[in-house]
């Protein structure tokens, strides 16, 4: 029966980017990813491929960023004074930090540059501004 939205399915995948390096694969989880189609717990490129494939069924497919995790946006990097992320952690290039925002949310930011004075943040999803492609098997539906 063909896969439509309100539908509990498990697939297997394996993402890449168009360099060929894989990002995310379910061999590297316990179980398949299951999701109910429609309800938004995935992307939204994601649920839309899956609609109308059947158990057993396998498919190829690319997502461009807006259907994926949007595109970068250059206003989510931000250079901030050192002394704001406090002394009590050795920063460095590449590491994640978790910011609280005006509004209080938290949200990772990656540390991009440090200078003397200052580090520049860049909040942007790490899959921000790529496209996706993707090998899926649908395990159960």
């Amino acid at each position: 029966m063909a896969i439509k939205d309100g539908d509990t399915i498990k697939i297997d995948y394996t993402g890449t980017l168009d360099d060929g390096s894989v990002f995310d694969s379910s061999e590297n989880h316990e179980n398949p990813l299951e999701f109910t189609v429609g309800a938004g717990q995935v992307i939204s490129g994601f649920e839309e491929a899956v609609r109308g494939m059947e158990a057993g069924e396998e498919k190829e497919f690319r997502i461009e960023p807006a259907d994926a995790y949007g595109e970068y946006k250059e206003e989510l990097a931000q250079k901030v004074q050192k002394d704001i992320i406090g002394s009590d952690i050795e920063i460095r290039t590449g590491m994640l930090l978790l910011v609280r925002t005006p509004e209080g949310h938290e949200m990772p930011a990656k540390v991009t540059e440090i200078d003397d004075e200052h580090v520049t943040l860049d909040m942007n999803h790490p899959l921000a501004g790529k496209a996706l492609n993707f090998i899926i098997r649908v395990v159960e539906a």
